[in-house]
């Protein structure tokens, strides 16, 4: 059994993707790109189209996990060569999706904030409870990761398959549909990490996250 629909009409972004060295650009680049996600049991596939995304950047980032080169047991997978996920719980019950991006040991990522739908919705709505499609189904990145059933147990797969995968469905996003700002949530940081722009989202799209600065 094939675990691609018909729907889907790209192939997986390659490792070398990921691993270009500019991650502020590969997380405005992912948006418009379809995350496409198999469930190993049932083979069920659920997608959506990538419209918020944050960018963390290495050791000399304040607001990233691996800032002044910290390695923990929860940060390894990021000093991997990017394409891979790295996924950890916060405040012991979201389990967060990103993406690692750069060179081996780089600790580069995107964390992946909003999906808008599109393959398999029905899967995304008992995932999340839900009897119909609203905004809060994968807005944010913890209803995110729910939504597409992604866990804790993702940590470290590989971003080419057949579990996880990016692809383009040639959507071409332009630079005027792109919107930027200070990221989520790391005011703890300090004011230069804090303020970096290192967030992008589709403007305008209903699927964006409602945080407001």
């Amino acid at each position: 059994m094939s675990l691609k629909s018909p729907s889907i009409a790209g192939e997986p972004l390659p490792d070398s993707w990921y691993q270009r060295t500019d991650t502020p650009k590969l997380a405005r680049e992912l948006l418009g790109k379809y995350l496409v996600v198999v469930d190993p049991h049932t083979g069920l596939l659920s997608s959506g189209r990538i419209v918020e995304t944050e960018a963390y950047c290495g050791r000399e980032d304040l607001a990233c996990h691996a800032r002044g080169g910290r390695k923990t047991a929860r940060t390894k997978t990021m000093y991997e060569a990017g394409g891979i996920a790295y996924v950890y719980i916060c405040y012991g019950i979201h389990h967060l999706f990103n993406i690692i991006t750069h060179q081996d040991d780089e600790p580069h990522a995107v964390l992946l904030r909003a999906l808008e739908p599109a393959d398999g919705l029905e899967h995304m709505l008992v995932r999340r409870g839900m009897d119909r499609p609203k905004t809060a189904l994968s807005s944010g990145p913890g209803s995110l990761s729910k939504a597409m059933g992604i866990s804790i147990e993702d940590n470290a797969v590989s971003m080419c398959g057949p579990r996880l995968w990016v692809e383009d469905r040639g959507s071409y996003v332009l630079r005027n549909e792109i919107a930027c700002g200070p990221r989520v949530g790391v005011k703890g940081a300090g004011v230069v990490a804090a303020s970096k722009p290192w967030r992008f989202w589709l403007a305008g799209n209903r699927w964006v996250s409602r945080w407001v600065p």
